[in-house]
């Protein structure tokens, strides 16, 4: 079945590492574009099957629970959304209450998506955050007050002046807390991030490279521990609790992304709808097309695709399967490249599957580079 992806591009203020598509709140154009974003749900709907719907932002908790429900109904009256789909919505801590959290769950949302990025408050502080640690511990309360049984929480290791000691504060905070789920991201600083910048005149560093490894080989050492297992390269989760929608990306699957910037990817066919916000309503109202890049991929590209991201898994990608997918020998064409990552013990091959060691995720952009 498809996924559905939702973007909603509002925040109440702008991290200074952020690179998404995202604008600050204004109430008037909120509502515009949630108009705008239902009308072109409600237009592309063909009575497809769909089993998750993701509002992904931004802060896509900023809306009331008033919005999503009435763009949950959209995605109802158009597509076949079954009964257990799974419906996520991304949510800043600051945003968060009891009031809004039992609105939320019954607008139909039954998976919230904290970004919580560290529990020290002098981190938050430096990436821009303006919320503090207490505030992500009671979000977690108020969601599960609210019956939320599946939560996740997303934390930024690697960060400016951040030592290996103080990154594990974090993963045991995480993990007192007890979310259902986590993801675990490097920060990725873009060429023109304010935080550069700030570093800079600070004279903030980051830890060496060898630290940023141990940092990811302890958490995840530390979260099995803890009954999180892991399952992607940046995401762990209790039994049961993986993000379904997100595993689409992974496992070569198809999904409609709506809103301003949203990627979709189709049968073999990828497009990506206009970026700014104002754009987006003015075309969705003038009934003008959205798309602004559109690509229909070759059938080896979509191979190596399937390849690249399916590596990103634990369990790793059945070659086999792909290949035949795809009408090609998988290890005939890339065997040979493959066999030095295999000899250090960073890969493995395991029947049809072929799969990342641990310590091979720590390399993996090297490994997929051979399918690119």
């Amino acid at each position: 079945m498809i996924g559905l992806y939702l973007h909603i591009p509002f925040c109440s203020s702008i991290c200074n590492y952020c690179n998404f598509n995202r604008g600050l709140f204004e109430s008037g154009l909120k509502d515009r574009y949630v108009s705008a974003l239902e009308r072109e749900i409600v237009s592309a709907g063909r009575g497809e099957a769909v089993d998750t719907i993701f509002f992904g932002g931004g802060t896509p908790s900023l809306l009331n629970p008033a919005d999503v429900s009435r763009l949950i109904a959209a995605c109802r009256a158009v597509f076949m959304v079954t009964p257990d789909a799974e419906v996520t919505l991304e949510a800043n801590p600051e945003t968060s209450s009891a009031a809004r959290m039992e609105g939320f769950r019954a607008a139909g949302i039954n998976r919230i998506s904290f970004g919580v990025q560290s529990f020290r408050d002098v981190e938050l502080e430096r990436l821009g955050r303006v919320h503090a640690a207490d505030r992500a511990r009671a979000a977690l309360i108020e969601a599960r007050g609210a019956a939320f049984d599946n939560v996740s929480f997303d934390l930024m290791m690697w960060l400016p002046q951040q030592t290996s000691v103080e990154w594990q504060e974090s993963v045991e905070a995480l993990i007192e807390a007890g979310p259902d789920h986590a993801s675990l991201y490097l920060l990725e600083l873009y060429p023109n991030a304010p935080l550069r910048d700030e570093m800079a005149r600070s004279g903030w560093s980051m830890a060496p490279d060898e630290d940023a490894a141990d940092m990811y080989l302890w958490s995840l050492a530390r979260l099995d521990g803890a009954g999180y297992a892991q399952y992607e390269i940046s995401n762990v989760a209790r039994q049961g609790q993986r993000s379904r929608h997100n595993l689409k990306y992974w496992e070569d699957g198809d999904w409609l992304g709506f809103g301003c910037g949203a990627h979709s990817t189709r049968d073999g066919v990828r497009w990506k709808n206009v970026s700014a916000t104002t754009e987006y309503i003015a075309r969705v109202n003038a009934g003008g097309t959205l798309v602004a890049e559109r690509r229909v991929l070759t059938n080896a590209e979509r191979l190596e695709d399937a390849l690249f991201t399916g590596l990103r898994l634990v369990e790793g990608v059945d070659i086999e399967a792909v290949g035949n997918r795809y009408g090609a020998d998988v290890w005939a064409r890339f065997g040979a490249a493959l066999e030095p990552f295999m000899s250090q013990g960073l890969l493995l091959r395991e029947g049809p599957r072929l799969r990342l060691t641990r310590e091979g995720m720590l390399l993996a952009n090297e490994v997929m580079a051979v399918f690119v």
